[in-house]
């Protein structure tokens, strides 16, 4: 059973609702430690001042700010405690707004919302008015000592929290040199195949149908070398954009791979057309000899 990793309420006009929140995600990543190559020593960080081997004590670190390299404005741990935020149990609704009104780039961490006891009555009347509505709340409040900007939605049965990012740690788009000031327009014919690609790719979205790859390929190399066999790697190649003049013939290849045998020929296709333009640009012998080199190492 997950354990709450907060409790509080959540608050808006003279409505209380006491809460518990619980973690909505398990992080899978694979732990790995380092250690000398030589002889499986465990490695250690030591925190040591700079321009010494003088190892520093935890009570005597700081936090600074750096105004020009070098030059530091020190904080000390008292003023950083009273900067703090208060410490409340409030979930502070500020706002109810239309969910496709958030774009998804200022969502951060999903967290469960559960009834406290005695609660379940409350819980349950704000979880059916949200649904009904199809609103989202917009809330404040403090966790881990951090203020959070939160968006609170409702299946229904069940309360969702959703930390946010607050506008000004997005990047505007026009900050950023994303696209050339002469973008080429795309053909009509060209846009309307791309149209038809992604609607035949169209789905249900199933969570369950995507997979970490790195870290199963991962895991299946650690138990192969646990088994003491050898491991040979190999590179793989960068994908190649797709270059203006192949473009149709690409969405042609692609449209017809998914209406031949369904979406996953489209990756052989891919693959299929990238072998096809390297071959034209090199000599017959070369892919050859690279072919039988990536046999050899296999074996």
């Amino acid at each position: 059973m997950a354990r709450a990793i907060w409790s509080g309420s959540i608050s808006f006009g003279l409505l209380n609702v006491p809460v518990r929140m619980y973690s909505a995600v398990a992080r899978r990543n694979i732990a790995l430690r380092e250690i000398r190559a030589s002889d499986s020593s465990r490695i250690k960080h030591r925190r040591v001042a700079e321009g010494t081997d003088e190892e520093v004590p935890y009570d005597e670190i700081i936090k600074a700010y750096e105004l020009t390299p070098g030059q530091y404005v020190p904080l000390t741990k008292d003023e950083m405690a009273a900067l703090a935020p208060e410490k409340t149990r409030a979930i502070e609704v500020q706002d109810f707004v239309d969910l496709d009104e958030i774009d998804p780039i200022y969502f951060d961490s999903p967290y469960y919302l559960g009834p406290a006891d005695g609660a379940e009555k409350a819980y349950s009347l704000l979880a059916k008015a949200m649904q009904a509505s199809g609103k989202v709340a917009i809330a404040h409040f403090v966790l881990r000592n951090k203020e959070n900007l939160a968006a609170i939605r409702s299946d229904g049965k069940v309360l969702t929290l959703t930390t946010m990012r607050f506008a000004d740690e997005v990047v505007p788009v026009d900050e950023l040199e994303i696209l050339p000031e002469k973008a080429q327009k795309p053909a009509k014919r060209e846009q309307e195949m791309a149209e038809q690609l992604i609607d035949s790719l169209s789905t249900a979205f199933k969570p369950q149908a995507y997979k970490d790859d790195y870290r199963e390929q991962l895991l299946a190399l650690i138990e192969r070398k646990a088994e003491g066999k050898e491991i040979v790697a190999s590179e793989a190649e960068a994908p190649q954009a797709t270059k203006a003049p192949d473009l149709m013939a690409a969405l042609e290849a692609s449209i017809a791979a998914v209406a031949d045998k369904g979406t996953k020929p489209v990756k052989k296709a891919r693959k299929k057309a990238a072998a096809k333009a390297k071959a034209k640009k090199s000599p017959a012998g070369p892919p050859k000899k690279a072919a039988s080199r990536a046999k050899a190492k296999t074996k």
